[in-house]
């Protein structure tokens, strides 16, 4: 009896292996890229319609732009375009309609792919001022910002629904959110009706939930920083809580128990919007055991009562400091590379090759318009930065920050310009509007920008890898699955397999030098390289937490030598808001090289046996099979 249990457990666990070999829904090749850039450099490749306050990868080709309520010269049902669908295989933008005023509004992506945008400005007439009514009537017909949502389309039938039943309890103005681990979204701080800066009595020192938990939570922390804690940096930990950064101070949120605990201070500067420093979750990897670390580059180092419109901010020199914190391991930050000039209103992009990309922003002054006497037109901000620059987390202290084969931009992209990377690698670029309204000829020297522009790495050119057998979605912990390499994806030389990498990158949402839910996870992996130069990497699904990246859409790159394949949109998780299944990981076979068969005939490295049974060998079967089968270990 226990010999013929033994049997149909070995056959089930066998079952479970052929499974993490044959996956039920996997991805086609991908292509090369349908254009040529200019490695290092900037292309201006057509216009937004409106300008891109905020913007999003939708799919893979389509990106989504969302702007203030303002007098935009292209029209739609009656009134300016505030929105718009932009084609990155044919850059033509169409105008969609946008009915609230999503001016400094929020957004992030839900578990099932839907996208939201929350918060924003009142209702509003010609330059920004408040309009008589707030309920809709000239000369915009816009509503007081609350919720808009959107499921992106590739075939231009798409639209923001803007439901009443959907608004907040409360007003948020700069709003911040986060996806969770259920692929629900947490709303955290903001303010009531605006302003340069947060105070006391137009505070929103809560944060609430989409779907609703009920009524909103109040937070000590948003309490005691202000002024400038709107926008507040936030990511999902692996740990399951929430690490915020604002203003000066630092803490974890325990969201599940409505628990706060301070970490250290945030050293040098300020981060936060106004500071709008640029800010990232530096990749998650294997070698890193998933743990989080966020870089913070460039900012200001204001005080709290430096935060006022009564001296000339547009001159002040912005930080060139650089630290990062790993708050699962530490409360204290460490101080990096700095940057080689001082840095405000400056995005930061993950690459696929593991690079942080920053890019826009000024070296003097902060995010913010007014009618000041010293503002430059209105913008609080002056002397464009024009020249990106990459962040290498992984070269020498001293060394990480490089220009090298870089070129500058010819577009100043000042205070509301974003940044978001492209399926292909690029990086696409645009807005800067530091006014209250349409300023297109009117000789400001920051005037509102349309132009929409890619930037494209110097790997871009590179012959692009083209594997098979990419899942399109993907569990948390689960069978592992097959990914082949030709000898051309390899550059020639299968020895290449033992670089390349799979990488899961969510874009996230760009606003106000912020890409909220931008996230970089790479997959454990093994390889078995084959003797005509080809191979096999054995891969591992998202690690069993998610936490680590939440449910929802995001991108899949391989990556040999640092150069990516063209990222394909798969689904993390169930596809749904609800709380994700968890399965065990199955153990990875063995890296393995082609070795010389007369020295060891039909063993376990030998040429063509590749896949998870040729290098697993009997005790990493019972291994797998004890994981798989409690009570395996004692059948025997």
């Amino acid at each position: 009896m226990a010999s013929s249990r033994r049997q149909l457990i070995v056959a089930a666990a066998l079952a479970v292996v052929a499974c993490a070999q044959t996956p039920a829904s996997t991805l086609p090749a991908p292509g090369q890229p349908t254009i040529t850039g200019i490695p290092g450099g900037f292309e201006i490749r057509g216009m937004s319609l409106a300008s891109a306050q905020q913007m999003f990868v939708g799919t893979a080709k389509t990106v989504y732009i969302v702007d203030k309520t303002e007098n935009n010269p292209t029209q739609i049902n009656g009134h300016p375009v505030w929105a718009s669908e932009y084609h990155t295989d044919t850059d033509q933008a169409r105008g969609m309609e946008i009915v609230t005023n999503s001016f400094c509004a929020g957004g992030n992506v839900l578990g099932n792919g839907t996208w939201l945008n929350v918060g924003g400005n009142q209702a509003t007439t010609y330059g920004g001022l408040t309009a008589d009514s707030q309920t809709g009537g000239p000369p915009y017909n816009d509503a007081d910002g609350g919720k808009s949502l959107l499921d992106p389309c590739d075939d231009q039938t798409c639209n923001w629904v803007d439901n009443p039943a959907n608004d907040l309890t409360t007003r948020r103005w700069y709003p911040t959110l986060e996806t969770l681990e259920d692929g629900s979204v947490i709303m955290i701080g903001g303010n009531q009706f605006g302003g340069f800066v947060n105070s006391a009595g137009n505070s929103n020192p809560t944060y609430e939930y989409f779907p609703s938990r009920g009524a909103p939570v109040a937070s000590p922390l948003l309490d005691r920083t202000l002024p400038a804690n709107l926008y507040p940096h936030t990511f999902l930990l692996p740990s399951g809580n929430l690490f915020i950064q604002l203003n000066w101070a630092t803490a974890i949120l325990d969201y599940k128990n409505n628990q706060e605990y301070a970490l250290d201070n945030i050293p040098d500067a300020v981060r936060t919007y106004p500071a709008s420093a640029g800010v990232a979750m530096l990749p998650l990897t294997p070698s890193n055991n998933w743990t989080a670390t966020m870089l913070f580059c460039g900012g200001t180092n204001l005080e709290p009562d430096q935060w006022v419109e009564t001296w000339n901010l547009a001159a002040y020199p912005a930080s060139s400091s650089c630290v990062k914190i790993t708050p699962d391991l530490s409360g204290s930050y460490t101080e990096e590379d700095p940057l080689p000039e001082g840095r405000a209103i400056t995005s930061a992009i993950l690459l696929p090759n593991g690079k942080v990309f920053l890019v826009n922003g000024a070296n003097t002054g902060c995010s913010g318009y007014g009618n000041q006497t010293w503002s430059i037109g209105q913008s609080y901000a002056d002397h464009p930065l024009m020249t990106p620059i990459i962040y290498d987390p992984s070269a020498p202290t001293g060394s990480k920050w490089s220009r090298n084969g870089l070129s500058a931009s010819t577009v100043p992209r000042m205070y509301h310009s974003t940044a978001v990377l492209l399926s292909d690698g690029s990086v696409l670029i645009s807005g800067s509007n530091p006014n209250a309204d349409y300023t297109v000829g009117q000789g400001v020297t920051y005037p509102t920008e349309y132009r929409v522009e890619r930037f494209y790495p110097p790997y871009y050119n590179e012959r692009r890898p083209q594997p098979q057998g990419l899942l399109a979605q993907y569990s948390y912990g689960g069978p592992y699955f097959n990914v082949t390499l030709s000898k051309d994806d390899l550059f020639g030389n299968g020895a290449n397999a033992q670089n390349a990498t799979v990488v899961i990158i969510r874009p996230g949402f760009s606003t106000h030098a912020m890409n909220m839910g931008q996230r970089f996870v790479q997959l454990d992996s093994t390889y078995t390289v084959n003797t005509d130069g080809s191979a096999v990497l054995h891969v591992s699904q998202m690690p069993p937490n998610p936490a680590i990246l939440a449910p929802g859409p995001a991108y899949v790159y391989v990556v040999v030598n640092g150069v990516p394949s063209i990222g394909q949109q798969i689904m993390v998780g169930s596809g749904k808001i609800e709380k994700q299944q968890m399965l065990p990981p199955i153990p990875l076979p063995s890296s393995s090289m082609p070795q010389d068969t007369s020295a060891n005939p039909g063993g376990s490295n030998s040429p063509g046996k590749s896949g998870a049974m040729s290098s697993l060998g009997m005790p990493r079967l019972s291994l797998l099979l004890s994981l798989v089968i409690p009570g395996y270990l004692l059948l025997r």
